[in-house]
C-alpha cells in the first residue's frame, strides 16, 4: 500500500463554518463559548476575522450579529469579497445545525488548535537540534522546548468559564456528602494529624499550603509524615472499598534530599529503627525482620518522589499534569520553594519567587488538588528572644504569603534550649531544666494564615529517634 507523500495540518473548516453559522442564527451561543475559544483557534484566517468582527458586535449593547450587519462591519476584507461577502455569511447561517451544541463545535476547534501548536514546537525543536552546538547548546535547546510546552500547556486548558450559582451549589453540597462519608470531619486530604485535620478540614483542593520554619525544626520530617499518611489512607480505603479516600496518591519533589534518604525516613518512622541503624546496617536479627516487612508493606503505597535537583516551575507542572494523568495523585509537596528555579532570570530573587509561588497556586488550582511547599525563614528569627515565627519572616514573604491559602509554621523550643544550658548548679540552670521538661519532644505547629477559616496553634509529638510527628495525646497516653 502506497504511503502518503505529505501529512495535513489538523484543521477543520467544516466545523468552523458550523460554529460562525450557529452564532449568525442565534448571537447567544458567542457567550457560551467566548470564554474558552479564541480567534487564533480558528485555522482559516477569514473565519479568524469573521469571529473577531462577531465579538466586536456584540460587545456594543445592543448589536445584533446577522450576516448583514457583520458584512457591513467586514465589507473592506478582501478575503470575505473573494468568497462572496454577504452571500458567504448567509450561507453560514442557512447552512448551520438545526441544534448545535456550540461547546462541542469549541472543544474540537481548541483541542485541533492545541495539535498545530504542537506540530509547531516539534518543528522549532527539529530544526534547532541541527543548529551548530556553539551557538544554542542543547541544555539550551532543551529547556527552551519545555518553556514552549509549558505555555502551551496553559493556553490548551480548556476553561469552563463562569459557573451558574446552581452548579456552584451542586459542588458545594457534593463536598459537603464527601465530608460526611467520611465521618463528618474533613473534606479534603487527610495529614493523619486530627488537630491539623480538623483546623483544616484537612488539605483542600486548589489550596497552596506552605510549610515555613528554621533549620532543625523539622519541615521535611512532618511533611514526609503528611505524605506517608495521605498514601497509606488511600491504599487502606480503597481495599476497604470506601466510597471517598480520606487519602490520596502523592507526589514528593525532594529538591534538597535524596529519594533514598526521604525512603530512609519513612522506614525509620515505620520501623521504630532509628536512622544511624539503617544508613549503616546495624541491625538486630529481630529489626531485620521487621525492616524487611515494612518495606514489603510500603512499597505498594502511592507516594511517588522526584529528586531532581535544580528543577524549574515549568518542570515541576509538566511532570505533575503527567503524574495526575498516569497516576491519579492528589496530593503535591515540595521541598523547598527556595530551590525551585524560575522560568526566565528576573532582576532578583523576590521577583523569581514571585513567579515560582503563583506558579505554584496556578497548578494547585488547573490539576484541583493540595500543594504543600516547604519554605525557609529569614535568620532574624534566631536574634529575637521570643523565636516563634510570624509571617514577616518567611523569605520574600510578599508573593509567598499573599499566594498562599494556608500559611504554618513548624517550631520546636526544645531545639533553642539545648543550646542555651547554663551552668549547672546556678538558679537559671533549675529553670532551663524545667523548661527543657516541659518542651522535650513537643513541636508546635502554628497556622498563622488561613484563607478559608481560623488560626490557631497544634501541640504535636516530636520523636527525633525515628524523625516522627505524630498526635500529642496517642504518644502521651
Amino acid at each position: 500500500m502506497e504511503q502518503e507523500l505529505y501529512r495535513h495540518v489538523p484543521y477543520d473548516i467544516e466545523i468552523e463554518q458550523a460554529l460562525l453559522g450557529a452564532i449568525l442564527v442565534d448571537n447567544g451561543a458567542l457567550e457560551r463559548v467566548a470564554s474558552a475559544l479564541k480567534t487564533e483557534h480558528f485555522y482559516d484566517p477569514l473565519h479568524q476575522r469573521i469571529y473577531e468582527a462577531m465579538h466586536a458586535q456584540f460587545d456594543r449593547a445592543g448589536m445584533i450579529i446577522t450576516p448583514l450587519t457583520l458584512n457591513a462591519a467586514m465589507k473592506g476584507d478582501p478575503g470575505l469579497i473573494e468568497v462572496g461577502g454577504h452571500a458567504y455569511l448567509s450561507g453560514l447561517a442557512a447552512a448551520a445545525p438545526a441544534m448545535p451544541n456550540v461547546r462541542d463545535y469549541a472543544r474540537i476547534l481548541h483541542d485541533l488548535a492545541v495539535r498545530r501548536g504542537l506540530i509547531h514546537i516539534g518543528e522549532d525543536i527539529v530544526n534547532a537540534a541541527y543548529e551548530a552546538p556553539h551557538e544554542r547548546p542543547p541544555q539550551t535547546q532543551i529547556e527552551e522546548a519545555e518553556k514552549a510546552l509549558y505555555r502551551l500547556s496553559d493556553s490548551a486548558h480548556y476553561g469552563e468559564g463562569p459557573l451558574d450559582f446552581a452548579e456552584s451549589l451542586r459542588r458545594t453540597i457534593e463536598s459537603a456528602e464527601r465530608a460526611q462519608a467520611r465521618g463528618g470531619r474533613i473534606s479534603g486530604v487527610a495529614t493523619g494529624f486530627s488537630d491539623i485535620d480538623s483546623l483544616l478540614g484537612g488539605l483542600q483542593p486548589s489550596d497552596l499550603i506552605i510549610v515555613a520554619g528554621r533549620p532543625g525544626m523539622g519541615k521535611t520530617s512532618l511533611a514526609t509524615n503528611m505524605a506517608f499518611h495521605a498514601a497509606r489512607a488511600y491504599v487502606q480505603d480503597m481495599e476497604s472499598g470506601a466510597d471517598y479516600s480520606r487519602g490520596a496518591p502523592v507526589l514528593f519533589f525532594s529538591l534538597e534530599m535524596a529519594a533514598q534518604q526521604l525512603s530512609a525516613r519513612i522506614l525509620s518512622e515505620q520501623t521504630e529503627i532509628e536512622m544511624w541503624k539503617i544508613r549503616n546496617g546495624k541491625f538486630a536479627e529481630s529489626e531485620w525482620e521487621k525492616f524487611v516487612l515494612t518495606m514489603q508493606e510500603l512499597s505498594t503505597l502511592p507516594l511517588y518522589i522526584d529528586d531532581t535537583g535544580g528543577i524549574s516551575i515549568a518542570q515541576i507542572a509538566a511532570r505533575a499534569r503527567r503524574l495526575k494523568r498516569e497516576k491519579k495523585i492528589g496530593c503535591i509537596i515540595i521541598d523547598h520553594i527556595q530551590l525551585v528555579t524560575s522560568a526566565r532570570r528576573a532582576e532578583n530573587r523576590v521577583q523569581e519567587i514571585t513567579e515560582i509561588s503563583k506558579g505554584l497556586k496556578v497548578l494547585a488550582k488547573d490539576l484541583d488538588v493540595p500543594v504543600i511547599a516547604l519554605s525557609q525563614l529569614s535568620r532574624g528569627v534566631d536574634s529575637r528572644d521570643d523565636k516563634r515565627p510570624v509571617l514577616s519572616d518567611l523569605r520574600e514573604s510578599g508573593s509567598i504569603e499573599q499566594d498562599a491559602d494556608v500559611v504554618m509554621f513548624v517550631y520546636r523550643e526544645e531545639y533553642y534550649l539545648k543550646s542555651r544550658e547554663p551552668d549547672p548548679g546556678t538558679p537559671e540552670h533549675g529553670k532551663w531544666m524545667e523548661k527543657m521538661e516541659r518542651a522535650h519532644r513537643r513541636a508546635e505547629v502554628m497556622v498563622e494564615k488561613h484563607r478559608h477559616g481560623a488560626t490557631n496553634k497544634v501541640e504535636l509529638f516530636f520523636d527525633d529517634r525515628f524523625t516522627r510527628f505524630s498526635n500529642l495525646a496517642t504518644d502521651e497516653s
